[in-house]
């Protein structure tokens, strides 16, 4: 072990901070010193061992958490300003009162003080944890130069929703979580305010509309929340025209209806409808599209993307819940919203609830998450006295963290491990019983106990746990939802970043911010990719509930794809499009004979107009699959002949790993030295299961091999065969 430099106290007489390499450990990779954003490291020239000055580091800790060899310890404090938040503006009179709560900054001076906290990492962590991936160290760095013209200009890469989701993201498990003064167990930059700034003090840009095409690309999109959103504006800037049908009498979705005014004012959740329809958007509301109707919009649009958001509510099925004065979250919050506004009756609508006789209402509200704080605090302003309950543990609350704190201080109750076992009354509900439960981890549901109960006297009940999406779509698309877990070894870019080394601090309830943003990646990607033909879901209808921020990425990434895919609709005569049919080739090689025939069949199929794409099983990326038109499967075959002869196990690990094929054409060839026997059959089936019409096999064998190569004419033939699918478009017949 070696200490590099003495320990040293600063002017202020504290220790500061001191580095400790561990030189028979460190390995010379300096991953260290490229990710040190305060340029603290380097490398000793003779031993090639990393080296620190400690007057150089502020304490981060990025080091520790990128060495592969743990050969790095800091100590002493973080060297960093402490963060400024502006107070939360209480309105003297809460009743009847929707100003917004939460304030950005005001001024130049405060923004820009707190973009000075940054310290521009190198692989800045808080980039993955957004979900969107907001290009955050420039577009703080524009606001430390006072430039907001190119911050926006950042900004309109990533979202087109800055002014929204600054101010409901749930930054401490996103962005700020993974802010690098958070993973050192330190108060995160402010970025959601310092993006709230930059949308508060110049307009948020419109799309930009190319000129005009014959015959331009159509799309269809069903929703009008944040996933369609972010759809139809990457959409329109491509020239598409774009068809949104929105069951509800106005766009927005969640945005508008399912987020009060004191969190997100109305002019901020209808300004991008009101630019999108400005640029040509063809908006249908209160037009329903049930999911028997999908076959007739596809009919009809080149491209459909599926982006209806969860808007079953979740009922708790306990004795009593269908007694009068219990109602849902979406009942509750649109009437009061309602009320609540310029001309609205918070009378009647108190009447509506059945607490307008009560001298003390009180609501009790069935969970601790964002929902059901929106509703608790919206009672607060009707006048209505508010009790929260939830299953969980607060140490792993749901809800923000300054949400949770903000319902507190207007005078919820919020009470934690509790759970509704029952309500009473005679026709109205009038009381409920709440049992405690007990949580030990995050990731295992609570112990509820039942021996350990109250009893609380209640006029309103409202099930605000969240929601579920219509299962009609489920039904008509099996692949969706999917689940938004990442099952497959992260790529060594996050493994290298140093997100997934620990948890982020108190200030994000200890939430693994990592964890969740690798989870948020599996979503982003299957939104490149169909479910079915020229079928693309986002937002909640592809990964069921989650945030604004991740539809919205969703979103503009399913746009992306269908702009890049360029499908059409059978009676269009474009072809496949401008670009040609996309063939990705994935092979399994032992000793290189079917990484030969992989890069012939390319070779074939290049010629005849596809854009084809070699990649190993070990190689292929998200990217490579959801740019993929067709695939071909090379493999080799493994086994004897006494035994089971299969495809190569890496192969068949490869299929296994895949979400959807959404029904694109696959090919599979073999090598083989014993007989192959079944051993396609296997393959196509698991491909099948996974979504994929296989449409030609082959198998090749020691006599039709030269050296090294595949017989040339039989590989011509097998490609002739490929493409009469893929680059011809043969209908494929069962």
């Amino acid at each position: 072990m070696t200490t590099l430099i003495p320990t040293t106290t600063d002017a202020a007489g504290t220790a500061s901070r001191h580095v400790t390499v561990l030189v028979d450990r460190c390995a010379g990779c300096q991953e260290c010193v490229i990710r040190c954003p305060a340029g603290a490291l380097s490398m000793e020239p003779v031993t090639w061992t990393a080296i620190a000055d400690d007057a150089a580091c502020v304490g981060c800790r990025q080091c520790e958490r990128v060495c592969p060899f743990s050969a790095i310890v800091v100590e002493g404090p973080l060297a960093v300003a402490d963060r400024y938040d502006p107070p939360l503006h209480h309105p003297v009179e809460l009743r009847g009162n929707v100003e917004e709560t939460r304030r950005g900054y005001d001024t130049w001076d405060e923004v820009v003080a707190e973009a000075t906290r940054c310290l521009t990492c190198p692989d800045p962590t808080c980039v993955r944890g957004c979900p969107a991936h907001n290009d955050i160290p420039q577009f703080v760095a524009a606001v430390r130069e006072r430039d907001l013209d190119r911050a926006h200009a950042i900004l309109q890469r990533t979202t087109v929703l800055p002014d929204a989701c600054s101010r409901v993201c749930n930054q401490a498990a996103q962005c700020e979580g993974a802010c690098t003064w958070s993973l050192a167990g330190g108060v995160p930059v402010a970025i959601g305010r310092i993006e709230r700034f930059i949308a508060d003090h110049a307009p948020v840009p419109p799309p930009v509309v190319p000129a005009p095409v014959t015959d331009p690309l159509s799309v269809g999109i069903i929703g009008a929340g944040p996933a369609g959103l972010g759809a139809a504006f990457d959409l329109v800037e491509a020239g598409a025209h774009v068809t949104v049908y929105e069951r509800e009498a106005q766009p927005g979705g969640l945005l508008l209806w399912g987020m009060p005014d004191f969190t997100l004012p109305d002019e901020v959740a209808t300004r991008p409808w009101t630019q999108l329809v400005a640029a040509g958007v063809d908006l249908r509301c209160s037009t329903p599209i049930p999911a028997d109707a999908l076959d007739h919009l596809l009919s009809v649009h080149d491209a459909v993307v599926v982006a209806n958001g969860a808007g079953v509510p979740i009922r708790l099925p306990v004795p009593g819940a269908d007694l009068e004065g219990v109602v849902d979250a979406t009942h509750f919050l649109q009437g009061s919203k309602d009320a609540l506004m310029p001309g609205g009756d918070v009378v009647a609508w108190r009447s509506a609830l059945g607490v307008d006789h009560q001298r003390d209402p009180h609501v009790l509200v069935l969970g601790a998450g964002n929902t059901a704080m929106d509703v608790a605090r919206m009672a607060r302003r009707l006048g209505l006295a508010a009790t929260c309950v939830d299953w969980l543990d607060e140490r792993f609350a749901l809800a923000r963290p300054d949400e949770l704190a903000e319902a507190r201080a207007e005078g919820v109750e919020v009470l934690f491990s509790r759970t509704l076992t029952e309500l009473g009354g005679t026709v109205r509900v009038s009381r409920a019983r709440l049992a405690h439960t007990t949580q030990r981890e995050r990731t295992t549901p609570p112990t509820v106990l039942a021996d350990q109960t109250d009893d609380l006297e209640v006029d309103l009940v409202v099930m605000a746990m969240g929601y579920r999406l219509d299962g009609a779509y489920r039904e008509a698309v099996a692949s969706a939802p999917i689940t938004k877990r990442a099952g497959i070894h992260p790529h060594g870019r996050w493994r290298a970043s140093g997100l997934l080394a620990n948890p982020a601090s108190a200030y994000n309830h200890h939430t693994e911010v990592g964890s969740l943003s690798l989870d948020r990646e599996v979503g982003l990607w299957a939104a490149a990719a169909p479910r079915r033909e020229r079928l693309w879901f986002a937002g909640d209808a592809l990964t069921g509930p989650g945030t604004v921020v991740e539809a919205m990425a969703q979103g503009r990434r399913a746009a992306r794809a269908i702009i890049d895919a360029a499908p059409t609709r059978p009676d269009r005569s474009l072809g496949a499009g401008a670009h040609g049919p996309r063939v990705l080739v994935v092979y399994a090689s032992s000793g290189g004979t079917t990484r030969d025939l992989a890069q012939r069949l390319s070779d074939q199929l290049g010629g005849q107009g596809a854009h084809a794409t070699v990649r190993s099983v070990a190689e292929v990326l998200p990217v490579d699959l959801a740019h993929a038109d067709a695939l071909v499967l090379a493999t080799w075959v493994e086994g004897l002949v006494v035994a089971r002869v299969r495809a190569a196990s890496a192969m068949r690990a490869f299929v296994g790993r895949l979400d959807t094929l959404g029904g694109r054409p696959v090919a599979l060839a073999a090598t083989y030295g014993v007989n192959p026997r079944g051993a396609l059959s296997e393959l196509a089936a698991q491909v099948e299961a996974h979504g994929g019409v296989v449409v030609a096999t082959e198998s090749f064998g020691p006599r039709e091999r030269g050296t090294s190569r595949v017989r040339p004419s039989k590989v011509e033939a097998f490609a002739n065969r490929i493409a009469a699918h893929v680059v011809r478009r043969i209908p494929v017949t069962s």
